[in-house]
């Protein structure tokens, strides 16, 4: 089991900010069922960060995962430091089979 995090590029945010973001597309986690989630608890919960060009890049990822029926989901900014309001950050997929995840995300470059 594992989960991927991929973060935009192009925003330039701050680490603090990054890891923020980060933080909230980790606890998508949770979303899964009871029985996945277990699964990925004992194992380690092993996850990855990875980096997207742009939103457009981000957007083509999640295409990716919804063709790979690998759950998948957009994280958006509040808007009260860096950002505006609702801007997509990065997009959590998984927690999931290693190989599912990697089929989505194995071409990607690590943060």
């Amino acid at each position: 089991m594992k989960q991927a995090i991929v973060v935009r590029e192009d925003l330039g945010m701050s680490t603090g900010k990054l890891a923020a973001q980060a933080a909230h597309a980790a606890l998508n986690s949770m979303k899964v069922s009871k029985a996945m989630f277990e699964v990925w608890k004992r194992g380690g919960q092993k996850k990855i960060v990875l980096k997207a060009r742009d939103l457009e890049h981000l957007k083509t990822i999640a295409d990716r995962a919804k063709r790979n029926r690998v759950r998948y989901e957009f994280i958006r900014d509040a808007g009260k430091t860096e950002l505006k309001p609702n801007t997509i950050t990065c997009l959590s997929i998984g927690p999931d089979r290693e190989y599912k995840v990697d089929k989505v995300v194995g071409d990607l470059p690590l943060l």
